[in-house]
């Protein structure tokens, strides 16, 4: 498989980075979208004339119950990706796991999404972290490592962290009333007995016990 593997290795040079242009609005953090990973790694693979044969299998599918009490699906899928050279006919197989959750009918869609992409993520070793050693040509649309960098930094500001609280309490997920931070609902049972108010575990030790 000298040929496959040599054209592979291209691949992997190639899609070695990718920067994280998805943000989660609700938790505030960035990462790198679907369709950023496999734009890159289906053009890495055109080049070097290398097909790609994706196969689902659905491991599971689960009703789970929202912080709302509203019932969805959560489906967990592998998904088996053939790679073939066009040139020596050689062959690999790469798999992936992933999992989506939905209302409607689209959990199985995005279970297979994140599945192929974390397939291509880990056998291609791609790269997703602020490196500063990290070459910046090769960030999309020439964005600098620096800037990602100093972007993640400063992605979650004072108002942005405010905004994440008011989206969680509104969804009604349990936060600390000190800092904000998501807590479970036995840590806030807890709390609001030993402190009279829904405290995370860091801002429990730092407080006083009432009366």
């Amino acid at each position: 498989m000298q040929k496959l593997a040599g054209k592979f290795l291209e691949v992997m040079k190639e899609c070695r980075h990718i920067a994280k242009n998805g943000e989660n609005d609700f938790h505030g953090y960035k990462y790198a979208t679907s369709a950023d990973v496999l734009g890159r790694v289906n053009a890495a693979l055109v080049k070097y004339g290398i097909a790609s044969v994706a196969t689902p299998e659905l491991l599971d599918m689960t009703d789970v119950t929202t912080a709302k009490g509203n019932i969805e699906h959560l489906a967990t899928v592998k998904i088996e990706i053939k790679l073939l050279d066009q040139e020596s006919g050689e062959e690999l197989s790469i798999s992936g796991l992933g999992s989506g959750q939905d209302s409607g009918d689209k959990a199985v869609m995005k279970a297979q999404t994140a599945a192929i992409k974390y397939a291509y993520m880990l056998s291609l070793a791609i790269s997703t972290g602020d490196d500063p050693e990290a070459d910046s040509c090769i960030d999309h649309e020439g964005t600098s490592i620096h800037s990602l960098s100093t972007e993640k930094k400063t992605s979650v500001s004072t108002q942005q962290k405010t905004s994440i609280e008011e989206k969680r309490k509104k969804a009604g997920v349990s936060v600390c009333s000190k800092c904000g931070t998501q807590i479970t609902e036995k840590v806030k049972m807890f709390s609001e007995n030993r402190y009279g108010r829904p405290l995370c575990i860091d801002c429990q030790r730092q407080g006083k016990r009432i009366a």
